[in-house]
C-alpha cells in the first residue's frame, strides 16, 4: 500500500480502495488453500506484517509474527482499534462488496467483539459474568452425554466420518444445551452459523436468516426465563440488537472453532504413531495433544480485525489507517523465530490461539473441556481406530479464517453394546 502523507490536521486523506501498487499477496484461492504456511513463509520474507488481500478486491495487512502478533493485540485499545465503522476505509465509503465473504466475518456488529473502551468492558462484562455461571462438571457430563448421543448413531457400523457425524455437530449441540433453545430454533441456528462460517456466496443470506433465529430465541426467553447463558444476558441489560448480535458472538466463538480443534486433534491422533500411543496409554493426555493442534494447526487461522487509528511502525513494518489488520494465528504460532520444537509445544500455553490482550477470548477453559472431553469420549468408545483413506487424502477446509479436516473417514471394530436404532 502506498503511504500518504499525514495532512496538517495529523490525519491521512479519503482515498479509494485500491490494489498497492506492489501487488498484495492473496491469502484464498487454491493456491493458499494447498499449503498456506507456505504462503505464510513468503510473506514472513517480507517483515513481520505483510500487505495481503483478504478477499477479491478487499486489501489489508497480515501480522504473521509471533512478537509483532502480541504487540498489535496488546495495543488496542490506544493504538489499534478494532470498530470498522470509523476505521476501515473500503467500508465507511461504500467501497465493500455487499456479498464479499470478508464483509460478512469483518462488519461491524453491536457485540463485544467489535467495541472498544467502555461499550467494550460492558458488553464483554455481560459476556464473562454468563459464563461463569457454567458448571465445569455439568459441562462435562453434558459433553460426555451429547458425544455419546452422535457415537451411538454410527457406533455399530464399524465405519463412519468424524466430522460430519462428530466433530462438526459436538459443539454447536453443546451450545445449544447451553441456551436451553428448543429444538425449532437450535436446528435453524447450527444450519446458518455453518454456512455463514463458511465464508461462501450464501453467507450473506445466512446472516440474515441467523439473526432472525436469534431474535426469536431471545424473545422467547424474555418471555420465559430460565437458567441458561441467554437467559443471564438479558438479565445483563442488553437491549435485542445486543443480545442478537452477542449470541451470534458466542455461537461463532464457541462452535466452528471447537469443531475444528476436535476434528485436528483426532487427525493428530490417527496419523502420528508416537502421539496415538502416547494417548492410548496415558502417558500424554489429550489435553497436551489439544495444545500441540492449538501450535501447529490453529482453528481459527486469520481473524481478529483492527485498525491503526494513525500510522505506526511495528516491528519496523509501517501500517498506515483505514486498512484493516487480520493477525495470522497459524503464522504467529508457527513463527521460527520462536525457536521451539514440536516437544517444547505439547502441553504448552504459549501460543495466541485464543488471541490475546483485551479481546483474548473470554473462556478457553471451557472451549479447551469441550475438546478433551469430546476427544476422550470417542477415544474411549471406538476401539481400533484407523483412518479408511491414506493419510495425504485427508481434505482440508478451504479458508481465510477457519481451517480444519474437511472429512475424516474412519474404520473402527462395530462397538456391538451401542443402542440400536438411535
Amino acid at each position: 500500500m502506498s503511504h500518504p502523507q499525514p495532512t496538517a490536521q495529523g490525519h491521512c486523506p479519503v482515498r479509494p480502495q485500491v490494489p498497492p501498487p506492489n501487488a498484495p499477496t492473496p491469502i484464498f484461492g487454491p493456491d493458499f488453500d494447498r499449503d498456506p504456511q507456505a504462503t505464510y513463509t513468503q510473506l514472513r520474507a517480507h517483515g513481520p506484517i505483510a500487505q495481503v488481500e483478504i478477499a477479491p478486491g478487499v486489501y489489508g495487512y497480515l501480522v504473521v509474527s509471533y512478537w509483532a502478533a502480541i504487540e498489535v493485540l496488546r495495543s488496542n485499545p490506544i493504538r489499534f482499534a478494532k470498530d470498522p465503522t470509523h476505521h476501515w476505509q473500503a467500508l465507511r465509503t461504500g467501497q465493500l462488496p455487499a456479498d464479499s465473504p470478508a464483509r460478512m466475518m469483518m462488519q461491524p456488529r453491536d457485540n463485544a467483539l467489535w467495541k472498544d473502551g467502555e461499550e467494550h468492558q460492558r458488553l464483554r462484562g455481560a459476556i464473562t459474568s454468563a459464563l461463569e455461571g457454567v458448571n465445569t462438571y455439568d459441562l462435562t457430563t453434558t459433553v460426555a452425554r451429547i458425544a455419546d448421543q452422535f457415537l451411538d448413531a454410527f457406533a455399530r457400523q464399524g465405519h463412519g466420518d468424524l466430522v460430519a457425524q462428530y466433530a462438526e455437530p459436538l459443539p454447536m449441540a453443546t451450545v445449544i444445551d447451553l441456551f436451553e433453545a428448543p429444538p425449532n430454533i437450535g436446528t435453524r441456528i447450527v444450519e446458518h452459523v455453518t454456512r455463514l462460517f463458511a465464508a461462501g456466496p450464501d453467507a450473506a443470506e445466512a446472516n440474515v436468516l441467523l439473526e432472525a433465529a436469534c431474535l426469536e430465541l431471545v424473545r422467547l426467553k424474555r418471555a420465559s426465563p430460565g437458567r441458561d447463558i441467554v437467559t443471564n444476558l438479558i438479565k445483563a441489560g442488553l437491549s435485542d440488537t445486543e443480545l442478537v448480535q452477542t449470541l451470534l458472538l458466542l455461537f461463532g466463538a464457541a462452535a466452528p472453532p471447537t469443531a475444528k480443534a476436535i476434528a485436528r486433534t483426532l487427525q493428530r491422533y490417527l496419523v502420528d504413531p508416537q502421539l496415538a500411543g502416547n494417548v492410548h496409554s496415558g502417558v500424554r493426555p489429550v489435553a497436551a495433544a489439544l495444545e500441540s493442534v492449538l501450535w501447529d494447526d490453529p482453528p481459527v487461522t486469520n481473524y481478529c480485525p483492527l485498525y491503526a487509528r494513525a500510522p505506526v511502525t511495528v516491528y519496523g513494518a509501517f501500517i498506515e489507517p483505514g486498512y484493516p489488520i487480520l493477525i495470522s494465528f497459524a503464522a504467529a504460532n508457527s513463527d521460527p523465530a520462536l525457536g521451539l520444537t514440536p516437544a517444547d509445544r505439547a502441553g504448552n500455553r504459549g501460543h495466541i490461539a485464543f488471541s490475546a490482550g483485551a479481546h483474548a477470548c473470554p473462556a478457553p477453559g471451557l472451549a479447551r473441556l469441550i475438546v478433551t472431553t469430546a476427544v476422550e469420549r470417542l477415544l474411549d468408545r471406538l476401539s481400533d481406530l484407523t483412518l479408511a483413506v491414506p493419510e495425504n487424502a485427508v481434505p482440508n477446509l478451504p479458508g481465510t479464517f477457519l481451517t480444519g479436516p474437511a472429512s475424516l473417514p474412519v474404520r473402527f471394530r462395530p462397538d456391538t453394546t451401542a443402542p440400536v436404532g438411535r
